[in-house]
């Protein structure tokens, strides 16, 4: 269900719909006659509203790659095997991160390939652990172990798991 919008919120949607021109053609729509804009905000407002935000500060992180798509492919078929699955359902984040962390060095130093990694979707979807685990997972301390990330085929727990392709360990 939508919600309406707010006096400022349909100011500003009409500053940007002003500065949009239709394809050629195409017709401009009508305005339905409750769509009048409200009177104009005070100069003031109008230059908040306008003025643009600062960008939050990017914080330096390594690029992350995805597990290339033909071994996605064979991890998802189970023709190369899943060597360990972790289940972080329950756990807070400092608590899921830490056993994320320990279970993918004992797994890189067992030699495996490829583990499960079930975050669970959260309530709405947007789970907190199911943000952060990609995040966790491209740490620099963590790049010589782990070679990709993908969300999981659906019978492996699809948007709720991430398969985790590990790298091979240098001879000893």
């Amino acid at each position: 269900m939508k919600r309406p919008l707010k006096p400022e919120e349909r100011h500003i949607w009409g500053m940007v719909a002003a500065t949009v021109h239709p394809l050629p053609g195409k017709a401009t729509p009508k305005e339905a006659p409750g769509d009048a804009l409200p009177a104009p905000l005070s100069p003031a407002a109008a230059a908040r509203a306008a003025a643009p935000r600062p960008a939050p500060a990017a914080k330096p992180r390594q690029s992350f790659e995805g597990i290339e798509p033909n071994r996605r492919h064979r991890i998802a078929r189970e023709r190369e095997e899943i060597s360990a699955r972790l289940d972080l359902h329950g756990l807070t984040q400092d608590r899921a991160r830490g056993v994320l962390e320990r279970f993918l060095q004992r797994a890189w130093d067992e030699g495996f390939r490829a583990v499960l990694v079930i975050t669970g979707k959260g309530v709405q979807g947007d789970g907190i652990l199911k943000r952060a685990a990609p995040e966790w997972l491209a740490a620099p301390h963590l790049a010589h172990i782990v070679a990709g990330i993908s969300d999981a085929a659906r019978h492996h727990g699809g948007e709720g798991a991430l398969y985790v392709a590990l790298k091979r360990k240098g001879r000893s």
